[in-house]
């Protein structure tokens, strides 16, 4: 039985940065991956195929060629033009298997491919497609992410009604499509899928989607969907969801059809339903009572500030601990949970993990919302900045952008960054930089930007804010 210093359990964002992490302090380190090839669920049916498919539908429609034809050859036009999307999507995820296989191999971390369980507390056992093995470490990091929730009730038949891991396996575009969801992954599937052509109707039972986000954001970015054709149902649970028989005579490949009742009693038919509801620790099968460990109702993990379960030496980072549960702040909490568990000094930011929402137009922000300062009664002003009045906003062709500063009323500290719009994942972090040296909104008034670029709507918000405070 080989012997790790650090075995991990799943090759995804915090997988890899936890082995990185530890290969490059000198450990010995193997990665247990129950798929044939590494990067986890973010790779292979996550993060990257998510956003891949995103810049492929952006590409398609910013080359000038028409938008899906709706005349005799409808179905054979979506057909071809799916497939071309999913094929640029299977390249991406391809180069990015490679890169992360070849940082395995340069910090010379072992990739072991099978389903891991533990036998005990230091000893897991691995079963692989043609034989069965066991190792044992002083450590193991538990970093198995998550799997979409496939609740008993509803009739997932992998065509008419799916979950985010089978839309891109999908044969053939749908002409309609119901979303069962208003959180990331379907907020973020149903802009694209619109932007496409799909007639997309998104059911929420919350009042407003990604209610996490800063209110204005978010009710800027139901105005955007609404202003693409997307029909937005708030408010409203489903309580049904099956199969019914297409209506004679009605023109598809496929004689069935996804329905939806809600708890109004109003039933919403399409082509094709995304259940986006919830995700699942995907901790079925690890064994953890072998360990000492249970997991909640969800498969999640709990851990302390360290990432420590209640077993010292087994952590646990990334989607199965729960919340943020994005590629991003998984890297750095196996990159820390390393560092702990070697006595390795890792200085993390915990409070400045931005949220990238990849939809279209896409979201991002840093910090406290507007919501949040008022109910801690934090005295504050907002600036904003519109796209339109830079020339970038216009060379790019957006002029509906918008960049939000929120500025502490007595020290002025930046409080919390909120964009949408074109680039807004990227425009963020200068904002986060500021925020995390404890600056002022007078740095960006102070500063140069580049001429023209869209991080001059950092001047513009802190001189909005700014005037606003001097009425104050």
């Amino acid at each position: 039985m080989r012997h790790y210093d650090l075995c991990v359990i799943g090759s995804g964002p915090a997988g890899q940065k936890a082995a990185i992490q530890a290969a490059k302090l000198g450990k010995s380190v193997c990665i247990v991956e129950k798929r044939s090839v590494a990067g986890g669920a973010a790779i292979n049916t996550g993060t990257i195929p998510s956003k891949a498919l995103r810049e492929a539908i952006l590409n398609f429609n910013a080359g000038g060629r028409p938008r899906i034809p709706k005349d005799s050859d409808f179905f054979a036009a979506r057909s071809a033009t799916f497939t071309g999307l999913m094929q640029a999507c299977q390249e991406v995820i391809k180069a990015e298997i490679s890169v992360v296989a070849e940082h395995f191999y340069s910090n010379g971390i072992e990739l072991l491919t099978g389903a891991a369980s533990f036998r005990d507390p230091h000893t897991i056992d691995i079963a692989g497609e043609r034989e069965e093995t066991a190792v044992s470490a002083d450590f193991f990091l538990v970093g198995v992410g998550t799997a979409p929730a496939r609740p008993a009730s509803v009739p997932f038949n992998g065509q008419n009604i799916i979950t985010s891991d089978e839309l891109l396996t999908l044969p053939y575009l749908p002409h309609s499509m119901l979303v069962v969801g208003g959180g990331v992954i379907g907020t973020e599937y149903a802009s694209m899928l619109q932007s496409l052509g799909v007639h997309v109707t998104l059911i929420e039972g919350r009042p407003r989607i990604l209610e996490f986000l800063d209110s204005e954001i978010s009710e800027a970015l139901q105005y955007h969907l609404r202003q693409s054709g997307m029909t937005l149902r708030m408010g409203e649970k489903v309580v049904k969801i099956h199969l019914v028989d297409r209506p004679k005579g009605a023109r598809s490949v496929n004689s069935v059809m996804a329905e939806a009742t809600l708890e109004s009693d109003k039933t919403l038919r399409a082509d094709c339903l995304l259940y986006a509801i919830g995700r699942q620790g995907a901790t079925n099968g690890l064994r953890l009572e072998n360990a000492g460990l249970t997991a909640d109702d969800r498969g999640r993990i709990k851990v302390n500030e360290f990432y420590q379960t209640s077993v010292p030496h087994i952590y646990a980072a990334g989607d199965v601990i729960g919340f943020p549960a994005l590629a991003s702040t998984s890297m750095e909490q196996g990159r820390a949970a390393a560092g702990h568990m070697f006595g390795e000094p890792v200085l993390s930011l915990p409070t400045l993990l931005p949220h990238g929402i990849y939809s279209v137009p896409e979201i991002s922000m840093v910090g406290w919302t507007e919501e949040q300062l008022t109910i801690e009664g934090i005295p504050y002003e907002a600036g904003v900045a519109q796209y339109k009045e830079v020339a970038r906003g216009h060379l790019v062709g957006d002029a509906t952008g918008m960049l939000k500063l929120l500025i502490h009323q007595e020290s002025h500290e930046v409080l919390g960054v909120h964009a949408i719009g074109t680039g807004a994942t990227e425009l963020v972090h200068i904002g986060q930089a500021v925020m995390g040296l404890k600056g002022t909104v007078e740095y960006f008034v102070n500063t140069v930007f580049n001429y023209p670029t869209l991080a001059e709507c950092y001047k513009i918000a802190a001189l909005n804010g700014l005037n606003k405070l001097r009425n104050v």
